[in-house]
């Protein structure tokens, strides 16, 4: 055996065993809130790593999209079939303050809609809403039979498929075009967008189970902390009461005491 080769040989490994640290020692929850225009405003928690140099926590949390169930946030089942899905914009003290950033359908609810014998009309469209904010809105509907129909079937003619979508294409433009994102949102909820399309286009073909199916948020604005905080309404930090001291409980005098 050559001098001076295989050293560690009778050495063992070098620099030890590493300690296993448990990571969430390391991390801290924060509480997630919803906007003000939805029933349930504690949508619920969030890890993230404790500020550690320049790699600071708030902005580890900042942009982090939640999914949430549109039933959780209204406190009401019949919403169970929607998700919602809010971005963080801001973090005070443990509070995630988030914003709308889309919707879509369940999958199994999409499936149910789907049946034969009926014709499916889908439309999309992007729209600006007047606090800048660019949108997707897409539409799904079905043909339905009339009242005395004998008839199995009740496909619509493409030239009437044409006719509908461009219908739903106009109340879309028109219903966004003239709010900002908080009435948008406050329109999807209660499915409106959807029942005034199903009576628009009930001359050209009668429709049933028209929704808003999803909505993407393409472009936003930058970010503006006033508007976030109209969005959140009455939520303000507790920060603790300001309290007044009374005008003759006056400050006491620093006394200087001389050859202590």
């Amino acid at each position: 055996m050559a001098v001076g080769k295989n050293k560690r040989i009778s050495k063992g490994k070098k620099g030890g065993k590493k300690k296993a640290a448990d990571p969430f020692s390391k991390k801290d929850w924060y509480d997630i809130k919803a906007p003000s225009l939805f029933n349930t405003r504690n949508v619920g928690k969030t890890l993230v790593t404790r500020t550690q140099g320049t790699k600071i926590a708030s902005e580890g949390l900042k942009h982090r999209v939640f999914e949430v169930s549109l039933a959780d946030l209204q406190n009401d089942e019949d919403h169970s079939y929607r998700k919602i899905r809010l971005r963080a914009e801001d973090v005070q003290g443990k509070n995630v303050l988030t914003n709308f950033w889309g919707m879509d359908f369940t999958t199994d609810k999409l499936r149910s809609l789907v049946k034969k014998w009926q014709s499916l009309i889908e439309a999309h469209v992007d729209v600006k809403t007047t606090d800048n904010f660019t949108l997707r809105m897409f539409c799904i509907g079905f043909t339905k039979k009339r009242a005395n129909q004998v008839k199995r079937t009740c496909y619509a003619q493409s030239s009437q498929i044409k006719q509908i979508r461009r219908k739903m294409r106009e109340i879309m433009v028109t219903q966004a075009q003239t709010c900002d994102l908080k009435e948008l949102v406050q329109k999807f909820i209660p499915e409106s967008i959807g029942r005034e399309i199903e009576k628009a286009t009930s001359s050209i073909y009668p429709l049933q189970n028209v929704f808003i199916r999803k909505v993407k948020i393409l472009k936003a604005p930058k970010f503006d902390i006033g508007k976030l905080m109209e969005v959140h309404g009455d939520y303000s930090e507790d920060v603790g009461v300001k309290l007044d001291r009374p005008a003759e409980e006056a400050a006491p005098e620093a006394t200087e005491v001389i050859g202590a």
